[in-house]
């Protein structure tokens, strides 16, 4: 099931995404929320009537760097023999069609495409064996870097950190297994030319690796996005640049680059 977060008329809700045909995509509106036990109202509303918001909102958002071992090489770094967390606030989270606002402080901004893991339920020191049994979902990410930033703070707070750093959606894939996400396509388009092209099997740690990791130090809560490492082939963004990331099965996030004011 693909479910999706939305505001019509002043109203927030979440909504189980129906069709196969972009123009014909509708929305089946959801009485609770999908984290607790929840029903399909039978209320429809067309995708094209609604605006599509981050599908979660996030307690706080776990990144992993260098999982793919040609990007940390792209980059000059060594690919990191256990998972390399870092985090970004949930004041970065967009959704799909807003703006990533080009940050004042940075003359390079990159984008990095990923594959992003939602935790459906509360969870600490998960064995490998139940991680499948914690994943609400998967969505697309795009973990937006001030790379100039990155390189010159020991720190990743503010490269990574900024506000509209983290785009996420356009809605969360349930209907995926562990299996199915760990050997997804993952592309990313800038103004419609491709620029990273990967699969989540070239991952250098697994899903269960990453959230294994996370969860020995800190408990996950319903709603929080684990992001799981960019493909090689990251590159600048400029403002105006409209950049587009695209997972297998799940969909394509879409952002626009403007300039912070």
């Amino acid at each position: 099931m693909r479910i999706a977060r939305f505001s019509i008329d002043g109203n927030v809700a979440f909504g189980a995404v129906e069709g196969d045909r972009p123009d014909e995509l509708v929305l089946d509106i959801i009485k609770g929320i999908p984290f607790a036990e929840y029903e399909l109202s039978g209320t429809k509303v067309p995708l094209s009537k609604v605006r599509l918001l981050p599908p979660v909102l996030p307690n706080k958002v776990v990144a992993f760097g260098r999982n793919y071992a040609d990007h940390a090489k792209e980059l000059g770094n060594e690919v990191p023999d256990a998972p390399f967390a870092f985090f970004k606030p949930s004041t970065s989270v967009i959704g799909p069609g807003d703006d990533i606002q080009y940050p004042a402080f940075s003359e390079e901004v990159h984008y990095e495409a990923e594959l992003a893991v939602v935790i459906g339920r509360m969870c600490r020191e998960v064995p490998r064996e139940r991680v499948k049994d914690v994943i609400f979902g998967y969505t697309c990410a795009n973990d937006v870097t001030a790379r100039d930033v990155q390189k010159r703070e020991k720190q990743w707070a503010r490269a990574k950190g900024f506000d509209t750093s983290c785009p996420l959606g356009p809605w969360v894939e349930t209907d995926l297994d562990i299996t199915a996400a760990s050997d997804l396509t993952i592309q990313c388009t800038v103004n419609g030319a491709q620029r990273q092209l990967g699969s989540t099997s070239q991952m250098t740690h697994s899903i269960e690796d990453l959230i294994v990791n996370i969860t020995e130090a800190m408990t996950l809560l319903p709603g929080d996005v684990v992001l799981t490492g960019t493909p090689a082939g990251v590159g600048p963004l400029v403002v105006g640049d409209e950049v587009a990331v695209t997972i297998e099965g799940i969909g394509t996030l879409t952002n626009k680059v403007v300039k912070r004011g």
